[in-house]
């Protein structure tokens, strides 16, 4: 199993969201790094849902990771901010995944976890790292885990 960050504004999608709608596409992602993790995501994979754009921002709860290589349904909608016109249902340039809520945690704050991890072993405490998906090595989600419950 892998472990991920998905970050989302609490004023877009917030975890209390993910709890009542239980499941959600991650669509939006407009950027090919973050694009990239997603790809890599498997079913069954826990993301920590992590609230940004607060004060302060934090880890608030857990998904769990259901569909993979879901093209992005914004990426084709005219109206949408996230609409890309280059790409199309047989040539889609931005995929997703689906995510099922799992469980709301303790919150972590960004100042607690620049307390717990150093940069290298946390993407989301290096300064001016603004990806909203990240990957999170098993051995930092253990030690989140077990602070958050």
């Amino acid at each position: 199993m892998n472990y991920w960050l998905l970050k989302s504004e609490p004023n877009e999608y917030s975890i209390d969201d993910l709890a009542q709608d239980q499941e959600t596409i991650w669509d939006g992602v407009r950027n090919y790094q973050a694009r990239n993790f997603l790809r890599e995501m498997q079913r069954s994979d826990l993301a920590f849902f992590y609230h940004s754009n607060v004060k302060p921002p934090a880890i608030v709860g857990l998904a769990r990771v259901i569909e993979t290589q879901v093209a992005d349904p914004t990426q084709f909608d005219p109206e949408s901010p996230y609409y890309d016109p280059k790409s199309t249902p047989d040539s889609p340039r931005w995929q997703t995944v689906k995510i099922a809520f799992v469980e709301k945690l303790k919150r972590i704050t960004l100042p607690q976890l620049k307390e717990m991890f150093h940069p290298e072993e946390l993407a989301v405490v290096k300064k001016g790292n603004r990806l909203s998906v990240m990957p999170v090595s098993s051995a930092v989600a253990q030690r989140i885990l077990t602070y958050s419950n």
